[in-house]
């Protein structure tokens, strides 16, 4: 464990970036340690579409394409935040009683088939 933790941080002290949370506030750490983060493609005889097929897929797969997409790229008014957060909470309520529906449904299906 203490090796593991060792090579972790002479791989922050090479990449230059700090471990001390106390210096910096989390967001900025958060996107100094994302700067590790990096995808190597070779383009093979000049197949460009290909190596960027593969790129995109390497992204998907390492969910950097994901981190990209939740990035915030303006500012949101705290009433359109409230709005969000409403639109949330309905989403998911939805989803639990859809759930618990198709559960009752499974439970009747399987008590109908099983003898008793």
């Amino acid at each position: 464990m203490n090796s593991v933790v060792r090579q972790l941080s002479s791989l922050f002290r090479s990449s230059g970036l700090t471990t001390e949370p106390f210096n910096i506030g989390h967001q900025q750490m958060k996107q100094q340690l994302q700067q590790c983060r990096c995808i190597r493609v070779k383009v093979v005889n000049g197949n460009l579409e290909a190596a960027l097929a593969l790129m995109q897929r390497k992204m998907q797969g390492s969910g950097i394409e994901r981190m990209i997409k939740q990035e915030q790229r303006f500012h949101l008014k705290n009433s359109e935040k409230r709005i969000l957060a409403q639109k949330n909470l309905e989403r998911r309520l939805r989803s639990e009683d859809l759930a618990k529906k198709l559960k009752a449904i499974m439970i009747k299906k399987v008590r109908y088939l099983a003898p008793i």
